[in-house]
């Protein structure tokens, strides 16, 4: 399967959201599609996010992840997702943030200076230290993890282009289908 990295891809707002958001449909197991899996996209990435991505002022040049890191990367992206996710639900989970720590640590330890993989492991520590924790959250449509940068905290969508516009067009939809039914 042949992806293009785009700029709805990064619209989590930080490297670490958009690194955990490569996975779309994470909780659908029958339509699930982990990006980094295809054929060439991890390596991919780096290029991409330097172009999209709402840190890329941040960590300038970004390397692919080397092959003998990528297993902790994966683990860091995992943890990643799952500590930020039941901290948008749920609040924070001390259990959780040790593994996200440990994953941050392993990652660390074999990652390359300008690698993709320290350049996420500082998004997360970045976000974990995010003095507005509730600004984080989880798309409505997608069910990505985004950061909310409005101004009043309302964004619903991580991305209005894609996902805002899906999401109006089915309601549009329905609410014309219950006019039309007698």
């Amino acid at each position: 399967m042949s992806f293009s990295w785009t700029p709805h891809r990064f619209s989590g707002g930080a490297l670490a959201l958009d690194v955990a958001n490569s996975v779309i449909l994470r909780h659908d197991t029958a339509r699930r599609i982990d990006r980094f899996e295809a054929e060439g996209q991890m390596e991919r990435f780096p290029e991409a996010a330097q172009e999209f991505c709402a840190e890329r002022a941040l960590f300038g040049d970004i390397m692919p992840v080397g092959a003998q890191n990528r297993a902790n990367f994966i683990e860091l992206r995992e943890a990643t997702d799952r500590y930020f996710r039941r901290r948008v639900l749920e609040g924070s989970d001390d259990q959780l943030l040790a593994e996200l720590l440990e994953a941050l640590a392993h990652t660390l330890r074999g990652a390359a200076e300008k690698g993709l993989d320290a350049a996420t492991a500082h998004s997360v520590l970045r976000l974990i230290a995010m003095p507005d924790s509730e600004r984080m959250k989880i798309c409505g449509n997608c069910g990505w993890l985004f950061i909310d940068r409005s101004k009043n905290k309302s964004r619903a969508w991580c991305d209005m282009a894609v996902c805002g516009n899906r999401a109006k067009a089915i309601r549009h939809y329905r609410r014309k289908k219950k006019e039309e039914t007698p």
